[in-house]
C-alpha cells in the first residue's frame, strides 16, 4: 500500500477516485461531494456515487465526521476504507481541518485502509491480491499530513507482518521460521539480532526447556537490539513475547475443536517482533530491545508432566500441575533474561489465558503490572489509537492462590481470576524493574467466517514508544 501526500486542493478534474472528509462546520467545496454531503441523513456519515466524467465513471464518496477523538475517526475510515477497497487508487481531501486535525485524520485514514488491502493467500492455487494500492492525501499542511503518514505506513507494516505470521500454518511457522523471519526482518531495517539455540536453553533456562523438549522442533531465543536515542548507553525498553507456534496443550491435551487456531499462540511474540520493526522503520529515538522465546507445546514421551518440577532461570522451583499453562513457563525465563539490561520498562505480550475472553471479549486487551506509571502511559497510548486495553489489578493477595506443597509457586492457581493469577505468576519474575503484562488472549485474531490475526495490539505499542520519554 502506497500513501503520498499533495498540497493544495483536490481538483474535480483529477483522475481516480475521490474521497471527501469533512465536517458540518467544514463543508466540501466540490460540488458532487457537497451534494452527496447534503444527501446524508441524521445519523449518516458516509454517501458515495459514481459521476460521468468523459472516459467513463469516476467513484466519489464523502465522510461527515461528527466527533474528533480516534475511535470516531477510526470508525469513519473504516467505513470509509470498505469502500475504498474496491477502488485501485483513491485521492482523499482533507482541506476541511487545520494542520493537527488534518494529521490525526490522514494517519486514522490511512492505517485503515492499508489494513483494508491486507490479503493472506500465500496457500491458495489462485492468489487475488487487493485491487487497492495507492492512496493520495490533499492538504494544504504536507508537512504534518505526510509526517501522520509515515507514522500510519509504519504501523500497517507491522501489522501486516504481524499477521502473517500469525495466518502462516504451523508446519511452516516453526519456531525456527519465527527466529529467522525476525532476523530477516530486523536485519533488513538495520537493527542487530542474537538468536540463542537448545543448547543455552537447556542449560541456563529450565522452566523455558521443560515446555521445549516436548516437540522434535528446536527452541529458540531471539534477542533484537535498536539504539536509536541520542544516548545510546540510556536503559532501553523491553518487550518480550511469548512465541509457542503450535499449542497442543501437551499432556493437557486441549479439545480437538477449534485447535488449529493453536497456530495463533505466538501471536505475542508476531507483536513484539512486528512493533520492534516498525519502531526501526520510524528510527524512534529510542533504546529497544525484542525478546522472544519460542517452541511448540507437544504431547510426547518427553513432554512435561502434572506434577513435575522444574526450576527456572531466576532459581524459582515450579510446580507444573497443568501442561496448557505452558506460556507462563516459557515467559518467566525470558523475563529473568530481561534484567541483564537494566531496562526502563519491561513490557510482555501473550495470548495467555481464556479467562480474559471470559473478563474482557474480543475487543479489549488485558493489562496489569507492577508499575501504575507504565500501565498509565500504555493505557494512554490504548486511547491515542483506539487499539482497546483494560487493567486489572495485580493485589497482593491474589498470591494466596498460588500455592505449593512441593515447589516455590505452581504454574497455575486456584480457581476464579485466571488471566489475574497468571500475570501474578509473571510477576514473581519481575520484581527487578518496572513491568506491564499484556493478555491478548481475545484480540490477537478472530475466530469464524473472519478468521485470521487481527495485528493488534502493534498500533498501542507502537503509539507508546513513539512517546516514551
Amino acid at each position: 500500500m502506497e500513501f503520498s501526500t499533495k498540497a493544495g486542493k483536490l481538483q474535480p478534474q483529477q483522475p481516480g477516485a475521490q474521497l471527501f472528509v469533512c465536517t458540518a462546520e467544514n463543508l466540501p467545496e466540490n460540488a458532487s461531494a457537497r451534494a452527496l454531503f447534503d444527501s446524508l441523513e441524521e445519523k449518516q456519515t458516509f454517501a458515495d456515487a459514481k459521476n460521468t466524467v468523459s472516459d467513463g465513471l469516476q467513484a466519489v464518496a464523502v465522510v461527515r465526521l461528527e466527533k474528533s477523538d480516534r475511535a470516531a475517526l477510526n470508525k469513519a475510515a473504516a467505513e470509509a476504507a470498505k469502500w475504498a477497497q474496491n477502488q485501485a487508487e483513491i485521492h482523499v481531501c482533507l482541506n476541511a481541518f487545520p494542520a493537527d486535525q488534518a494529521a490525526a485524520v490522514a494517519e486514522a485514514f490511512a492505517a485503515a485502509f492499508g489494513n483494508a488491502a491486507y490479503r493472506f493467500d500465500r496457500y491458495k492455487k489462485e492468489a487475488k491480491p487487493a485491487k487497492f494500492a495507492k492512496a493520495v492525501f490533499y492538504s494544504e499542511h504536507e508537512s504534518a499530513v505526510s509526517a501522520a503518514l509515515a507514522v500510519a505506513d509504519a504501523q500497517v507494516f507491522g501489522q501486516t507482518l504481524c499477521r502473517d505470521l500469525g495466518n502462516a500454518a504451523p508446519n511452516e511457522c516453526t519456531p525456527e521460521f519465527l527466529a529467522q523471519t525476525a532476523k530477516t526482518e530486523a536485519e533488513k531495517l538495520g537493527a542487530s539480532v542474537k538468536i540463542l539455540g537448545k543448547d543455552y536453553i537447556q542449560k541456563e533456562m529450565g522452566s523455558f526447556w521443560s515446555v521445549a523438549k516436548g516437540s522434535v522442533q528446536d527452541p529458540y531465543l531471539v534477542e533484537l537490539s535498536y539504539f536509536g536515542a541520542a544516548d545510546r548507553t540510556a536503559a532501553p525498553v523491553v518487550l518480550v513475547g511469548k512465541g509457542i507456534t503450535f499449542d497442543s496443550g501437551g499432556i493437557s491435551l486441549k479439545p480437538g475443536a477449534g485447535m488449529d487456531e493453536m497456530k495463533f499462540d505466538m501471536c505475542g511474540a508476531a507483536t513484539v517482533i512486528s512493533t520492534f520493526c516498525a519502531a526501526v522503520k520510524l528510527k524512534l529515538p529510542v533504546n529497544l530491545i525484542a525478546v522472544v522465546p519460542t517452541c511448540e507445546n507437544m504431547p510426547s514421551g518427553g513432554a512435561n508432566k502434572p506434577g513435575d518440577v522444574v526450576k527456572s532461570m531466576k532459581g524459582l522451583t515450579i510446580e507444573v500441575l497443568n501442561t496448557d499453562a505452558e506460556g507462563r513457563l516459557i515467559l518467566c525465563d525470558a523475563l529473568t533474561y530481561a534484567e541483564q539490561f537494566k531496562p526502563k520498562a519491561v513490557i510482555d505480550v501473550a495470548t495467555l489465558t481464556g479467562a480474559c475472553i471470559v473478563a474482557l471479549g474480543h475487543d479489549v486487551s488485558g493489562v496489569m503490572g507492577n508499575n501504575q506509571d507504565l500501565v498509565d502511559s500504555l493505557l494512554a497510548a490504548s486511547r491515542a489509537v483506539d487499539d482497546k486495553a483494560w487493567q486489572l489489578p495485580l493485589f497482593d493477595t491474589y498470591k494466596e492462590q498460588l500455592k505449593s506443597n512441593f515447589a516455590d509457586i505452581p504454574n497455575i492457581g486456584s480457581p476464579g481470576a485466571g488471566t489475574i493469577t497468571a500475570g501474578t505468576f509473571l510477576s514473581y519474575f519481575t520484581e527487578d524493574y518496572p513491568w506491564a503484562h499484556f493478555d491478548i488472549a481475545g484480540t490477537a485474531w478472530k475466530s469464524g467466517a473472519e478468521k485470521g490475526a487481527t495485528g493488534r495490539p502493534v498500533p498501542l505499542l507502537l503509539n507508546y514508544l513513539r512517546n516514551v520519554k
